[in-house]
């Protein structure tokens, strides 16, 4: 057996702490650049939060601009901090000097100011967050047209396309504006530090940010009369006005969809309703199979059940096509609750005619007049134009010309007078007993509206108002002679919308008092300067 040496024993130990310790400074250094990895995961998932539409849209709808509605809010409570901080401008409250003062150290009216800072900063922040979604929605809206048109899909050239495009713009101009104004507030609140609020050169400050608050306000508070997103599909939907619409309805629902649907989801529809003709069953019309797809998802947002649904879907369509339409990436049946929903709330007088319809149907009466089903219905309350709508269906054997006359001392045009050659229809279309909603077959309420309203005739006629109150509107179906066949006389009431007339209102009166205190503070400023 051998004998170390000590010196030798003393190297080894040396050798193996300098391992050891190698292996640890290694150790380290992964750890470390794990940690880093970790960090810099951590920050690009965030960053790619706040660039998230989705995301941004959620918040801004919960709290910025809906929900709490921090844009409104806020520079309410930094109004209310203004008009306080000029009222004790020279001198604080007894009860801030007597308790409060000795301590902080700071009068009152200062205190005011730094909570007007405050609130702005929040303000802006919310402004910012705000600006930087609808720049999002801006870039997605872009992005989607281009992608369109490598479709092959004319975006720009349908009808509506330019508003909503300038509107869009509009609104972008009007954020900027205001979180410009907002900005120059709050510098001018900060000056004040400089100058202290008791002098003159700190009241005009003071002036000059309340007024810029006001305007910024002022320009923010008009942009909430048209609402867009791009988070979802149906985000356009609200922010488009449609300017032109059929006079007399072929296709009844899908021409009333396509007249209310924004530029980029008319597109889709269009691809939408080829592929589905595709997938209809074999001596089914493609037409009918439409009508009554859409009246049965019309009846889905009304309560009626999925599993009915789906049935009703499986006697128009093959199985590849009932799947289609329960699957399409795009018009899920979702988004079809949201677009009828916004129908009825555009129209709520075609929906109100065809539930008069539906309930004849149903109870088994029939209120045929020479042979023609006659339903005419119009908004009760009239915003800005009213919508005229009239069903015809002629049930002889024998083609039949009809004039249509529209007549009111209130409305544009005062006489309008229409000629309609009305095929000859199904009698037996009409039962003789009453029908339930939805059964396996043509009889039930599904079916039969969806024949009517395909070899019906629907007339939509827009009549502009000409002042408010209570105005009167006479519908005449006539023979070709003049002789009257049926009519309805209708009772309606015309005003503006409360909730457009406040907000306009509003934004007026804070424009004009933004601007005027800007220039009256800022002149002040200035003579003082000088």
């Amino acid at each position: 057996m051998t004998d170390t040496n000590p010196d030798e024993l003393d190297e080894i130990e040396d050798k193996s702490s300098e391992s050891s310790n190698e292996k640890t400074e290694s150790e380290d250094q992964s750890t470390i650049s794990e940690t880093v990895k970790n960090i810099s995961s951590k920050s690009l998932k965030q960053i790619a939060k706040w660039n998230n539409e989705s995301f941004l849209y959620a918040f801004d709808r919960q709290l910025i601009s809906f929900g709490i509605r921090l844009l409104l809010f806020l520079p309410g409570f930094a109004i209310l901090a203004f008009f306080g901080a000029w009222a004790y401008a020279n001198s604080s409250p007894n009860w801030w000097v007597d308790f409060i003062e000795p301590t902080m150290g700071q009068s009152f009216s200062t205190i005011l100011v730094a909570l007007a800072f405050v609130i702005l900063l929040g303000y802006i922040l919310a402004l910012a967050l705000h600006r930087h979604r609808v720049n999002l929605t801006i870039r997605t809206f872009e992005k989607e047209v281009k992608s369109a048109q490598s479709k092959h899909f004319s975006i720009k050239s349908l009808h509506g396309y330019e508003p909503l495009e300038e509107s869009i713009k509009r609104s972008v101009t009007k954020h900027f504006f205001s979180l410009m104004c907002a900005l120059l507030s709050i510098l001018s609140l900060s000056a004040i530090a400089f100058y202290g609020i008791q002098t003159d050169m700190g009241k005009n400050f003071l002036a000059l940010s309340f007024s810029l608050t006001i305007l910024s306000t002022g320009q923010h508070i008009s942009t909430r009369s048209s609402t867009f997103n791009m988070a979802e599909r149906t985000g356009l939907l609200n922010a488009y006005n449609s300017p032109i619409h059929p006079s007399t309805l072929g296709m009844v629902f899908s021409d009333l969809v396509k007249s209310q649907l924004d530029p980029l989801l008319k597109s889709e529809y269009e691809h939408f309703v080829g592929e589905l003709e595709s997938h209809v069953k074999r001596g089914v019309d493609p037409r009918f199979a439409r009508e009554k797809m859409m009246m049965t998802l019309y009846k889905h947002s009304q309560g009626l059940d999925l599993s009915s649904v789906d049935s009703e879907f499986g006697e128009i369509f093959t199985k590849a096509g009932v799947e289609y339409v329960k699957s399409h990436e795009v018009f899920t049946i979702e988004e079809w609750l949201v677009i009828i929903d916004h129908l009825q709330d555009r129209c709520p007088a075609f929906f109100r005619m065809i539930g008069r319809i539906e309930e004849d149907l149903a109870s088994g009466r029939k209120s045929i007049k020479d042979d023609i089903i006659f339903e005419v219905d119009m908004e009760n309350v009239v915003h800005g134009k009213a919508n005229l709508f009239t069903y015809m269906h002629n049930l002889s054997s024998e083609s039949r010309t009809v004039v249509l006359r529209v007549q009111s001392p209130d409305f544009r045009p005062h006489d309008l007078a229409l000629t309609y050659l009305l095929e000859p229809g199904e009698e037996k279309i009409w039962p003789d007993t009453g029908v339930p909603l939805s059964q396996s077959g043509n009889e039930d309420i599904l079916a039969i509206m969806s024949a009517l309203l395909r070899d019906g005739t629907v007339a939509w006629q827009t009549l502009l108002p000409e002042r408010f109150g209570e105005a009167t509107v006479s519908v005449r179906l006539e023979e070709v002679s003049g002789e009257l066949l049926t009519g309805s006389q209708m009772n309606v009431r015309i005003r503006s919308v409360f909730k457009e007339k406040i907000r306009s209102a509003s934004s007026t009166v804070f424009n004009v008092i933004g601007f005027v205190g800007t220039i009256i503070s800022s002149s002040l400023l200035t003579y003082i300067i000088v």
